[in-house]
């Protein structure tokens, strides 16, 4: 199984419930606080290939309302954004090799705990 990573942006009840998730089952996960940590853009075309773009924004929170990415529709014009401001990532991505999630997925994360 490949090592697990989880995505944050801002501390919220998905991402704690995700490395609880991960702990209670004893698998070792790697929490990357997006302030600190900066996206690449292969990292981040991985996401939008799994998720797709229209699913990578926060589009409830107020600052990524008001920021212009929030109504881009091609993905680039997504990837340069995020790239430049990953605040505007819903929180938490959960990544296990080339596959992803966004939010709480527990039964998608025990399917890969399993293969």
């Amino acid at each position: 199984m490949a090592a697990i990573q989880i995505y944050v942006s801002r501390r919220n009840f998905d991402q704690q419930k995700a490395e609880r998730f991960f702990k209670e089952r004893r698998v070792p996960a790697q929490v990357m606080d997006l302030k600190n940590h900066k996206l690449g853009e292969r990292e981040l075309q991985l996401f939008i290939r799994g998720l797709g773009a229209e699913n990578l924004l926060d589009r409830e929170d107020k600052r990524v309302k008001e920021h212009p990415a929030c109504y881009y529709n091609r993905d680039e014009d997504v990837l340069a954004a995020v790239l430049e401001t990953p605040y505007l990532l819903r929180s938490p991505i959960v990544r296990c090799g080339r596959k992803v999630t966004v939010g709480y997925c527990p039964d998608i994360w025990e399917s890969w705990l399993k293969a």
